[in-house]
């Protein structure tokens, strides 16, 4: 007998996508309706932190990779954007040799490019170990990075580098928050698009066998060190775009991006949004970050609370807030 899909199943999980798709749509507007246009500012705030988050998740819920240093990358595509703006608006060149530039359409990619490369860097070296031994290096070069970038007097050093306004690109107005937060939403589902079709191709399968059983895909024949190469430098490249998209929302750039505790506010996200969803990360960082909002208003000591919520989720919401959602059994 041919069984049929539970089409109730299915409904639910696509309810949740466009009721969070529509909410994110419709939010702008109705901000701006009702005169509170600071919560369009933290709806790109939320955008952002979550396409980083949804980054990390690309090496950790799929690859098994767990990294403490993904926010070498988020800072890394800040400053080009930083350090690019800085030498365009002084009309000097960056070593002598790049030209300054605001351009969105051109600092945007440099951001991927360079945090991308400086995860293969990274990654190259922190791959041939693994468990803690690769955490502890992931998380090594990050706070090199952040040393690295305390000491660069020549754009701010610990007090950061300040730009002038937001990139440009032709026929639109970035300084608006509308029109910033809709192209941050735009990017967003581009990459978790791209994230299906990734994590779903032949790629993504390796990558997930190798979470599973290195050994066993190893003794297949697959290359496994460079499926996880691949991945991890993909995965930083996109957490440059975000370093470079929160460079843009707050108009500043600093060390702060790299520190450690970003990288373990990021990987909290992934906990509580749900682990080898690519989508789970998103509503993980809207959770984390509106919970800061509401909470710090009451108390600088607000992880306080947020340290019980999570040992919730981890106790009695495996999969996360998304799993939780679209139902104990539904596929990501």
């Amino acid at each position: 007998m041919v069984e049929l899909p539970d089409i109730g199943r299915i409904s639910r999980r696509q309810a949740v996508h466009l009721g969070a798709l529509l909410f994110l749509l419709l939010m702008p507007p109705a901000a701006l309706a009702l005169d509170e246009p600071f919560y369009v500012s933290l709806g790109s705030r939320i955008l952002i932190y979550g396409l980083a988050a949804a980054s990390l998740d690309l090496i950790l819920g799929f690859g098994g990779m767990v990294s403490f240093g993904h926010a070498a990358f988020f800072g890394a595509g800040g400053y080009v954007v930083g350090i690019l703006f800085q030498h365009g608006f002084e009309g000097s060149d960056f070593l002598g040799l790049i030209p300054g530039s605001d351009a969105a359409l051109i600092v945007w990619p440099a951001a991927m490019l360079v945090a991308g490369l400086l995860a293969l860097a990274i990654g190259a070296v922190s791959l041939r170990t693994g468990g803690v031994y690769f955490i502890m290096i992931t998380l090594a070069f990050a706070q090199m990075l952040y040393f690295f970038f305390v000491s660069l007097e020549a754009y701010g050093g610990d007090d950061g580098l300040s730009l002038y306004g937001r990139s440009r690109i032709p026929g639109l107005d970035l300084s608006g928050d509308a029109t910033f937060y809709y192209i941050c939403l735009a990017l967003l589902l581009i990459f978790l698009g791209l994230g299906v079709r990734l994590t779903g191709s032949r790629f993504g399968m390796v990558v997930l066998g190798v979470r599973e059983n290195e050994r066993r895909m190893v003794a297949l024949g697959f290359p496994t060190y460079r499926y996880k190469l691949a991945c991890f430098s993909i995965a930083g490249a996109v957490a440059g775009l975000a370093g470079a998209l929160i460079a843009n929302q707050t108009e500043f750039v600093s060390p702060s991006l790299m520190h450690w505790t970003r990288s373990g506010e990021i990987l909290v996200m992934v906990i509580l949004g749900g682990m080898g969803t690519l989508l789970g990360p998103v509503f993980g960082a809207a959770a984390f970050l509106m919970l800061e909002e509401v909470l710090s208003t009451w108390t600088e000591h607000w992880m306080v609370v947020l340290g019980p919520v999570l040992i919730f989720v981890v106790l009695f919401a495996r999969r996360g807030i998304y799993g939780w959602l679209v139902g104990r059994e539904d596929e990501p």
